[in-house]
């Protein structure tokens, strides 16, 4: 259900915002991919080793999927936490820019900068897309309280799923648990085709597709890469080719 109106009397406090901050968690299709996503996180977790009091500080700490599983992969394979922390590093810098790009939309005249610092670690992907498509019907002075919402009802969702992926991948069987940890890559496949927007996306996506079979055949260890920056920038030529023309 989307926000009422901005000149409703619903936004008349804090609270009433961040209460419609947690309703819109259930007007999204991406709660339910954030849902199969962290079932898989659940599961790998599992899998590797890790507590589930481990593993669910990690979702509400880390709160961006790649980056958790790049955090439980490569300490589940032996490397050091100096390792793990540099790998996760890199993978944080691409949510830099969505910041940026949310931030402007919260702050008012009055806003205090400790006011953002919740938001600001809220803001992953999914919470990115959700900002852009519910705040302009938000009034600015409610937005930061429900952004607040939207993210608590967000991460609550991760942080149940990854309760239930954890507990299945120790009750099922082993053809049962491996495909839950499927359902992490599945579930990046299908929000990452819902988010193409223009050509040079699906172009994109297409192109990764249809070179890792191709690329896996090098054995090079970091297929995946390869074949996400050839195709990557191939489609960016693409674009910018078009775009002159």
């Amino acid at each position: 259900m989307p926000p009422p109106a901005p000149d409703s009397p619903e936004w008349k406090s804090p609270a009433r915002a961040f209460v419609r901050g947690l309703r819109a968690v259930t007007s999204t299709v991406q709660t339910l991919v954030l849902f199969a996503t962290y079932l898989g996180i659940g599961a790998l977790a599992h899998d590797t080793g890790f507590s589930l009091g481990w593993v669910l500080l990690s979702t509400a700490l880390v709160w961006a999927g790649p980056a958790q599983i790049i955090l439980i992969s490569t300490l589940g394979s032996g490397a050091t936490v100096v390792q793990a922390a540099i790998a996760v590093t890199v993978s944080a810098i691409r949510l830099f820019p969505m910041v940026v790009s949310v931030l402007p939309m919260l702050r008012t005249p009055r806003t205090k900068r400790r006011d953002l610092i919740l938001p600001t670690h809220f803001i992953a992907v999914t919470l990115w897309v959700e900002c852009f498509r519910l705040l302009p019907q938000v009034p600015r002075e409610r937005r930061v309280a429900f952004t607040n919402g939207l993210g608590v009802g967000l991460q609550s969702v991760c942080l149940t799923a990854t309760t239930v992926g954890y507990g299945l991948a120790a009750n099922l069987p082993p053809l049962l648990g491996a495909a839950i940890l499927l359902l992490t890559p599945l579930a990046f496949l299908l929000s990452t085709a819902r988010n193409c927007r223009q050509l040079s996306d699906i172009a994109a996506l297409a192109l990764g597709l249809a070179l890792f079979p191709l690329v896996s055949l090098l054995h090079s260890g970091v297929d995946i890469l390869i074949s996400g920056v050839s195709a990557g920038s191939i489609a960016y030529g693409v674009h910018r080719w078009r775009e002159r023309a």
